[in-house]
């Protein structure tokens, strides 16, 4: 989905201009994660998982969620969470388990096969980190604005979200 401006002129026109760029920079910047990925772990020859499969797996870590709780959590963003998880379970990336309490709820885990995976994109994103910083493309200072940045956007969205609709 790209962002295009439509109808509607703001009355500051140069920071909507911004805004637009920066929500397409966003997404551009979430696809071309997913492509490092994915290129990771064809470098590796890792080809029974795709790159959003990988991303799942990394954020999930060493907690035991229910599908519900992936999207709330922030560790998906996909609609098709419930066909990630069959296949990672499938494959032996994750455990699962039916919630004594609420039987239609299943928690979910990752195996030693899964923890393998969210291995490889931790030492992928701390070369990533290391190479930002070792070749001045962005230090501490610089990343500390960014998501303090992104967060108000977050906050700004959440709240559009709970108070406006």
């Amino acid at each position: 989905m790209a962002i295009h401006q439509t109808v509607g002129a703001t009355p500051d026109t140069g920071f909507m201009r911004q805004y637009l760029d920066s929500l397409a920079l966003v997404e551009r910047l979430h696809r071309l994660l997913l492509d490092v990925i994915k290129d990771e772990f064809e470098r590796l020859g890792m080809l029974e998982i795709n790159s959003v499969q990988a991303l799942l797996l990394f954020n999930i870590g060493e907690n035991e969620v229910t599908a519900g709780e992936l999207k709330s959590r922030g560790y998906y963003q996909g609609s098709n969470v419930s066909y990630n998880l069959k296949k990672l379970v499938d494959a032996g990336f994750m455990h699962h388990q039916r919630c004594e309490i609420d039987r239609r709820s299943v928690r979910v885990r990752l195996t030693e096969k899964g923890r393998e995976v969210r291995g490889i994109v931790n030492d992928l994103f701390a070369r990533h980190a290391e190479g930002l910083q070792s070749r001045g493309v962005l230090g501490p200072d610089g990343i500390e604005d960014i998501n303090v940045s992104l967060r108000r956007v977050e906050r700004y969205w959440s709240d559009q979200i709970r108070y406006i609709y």
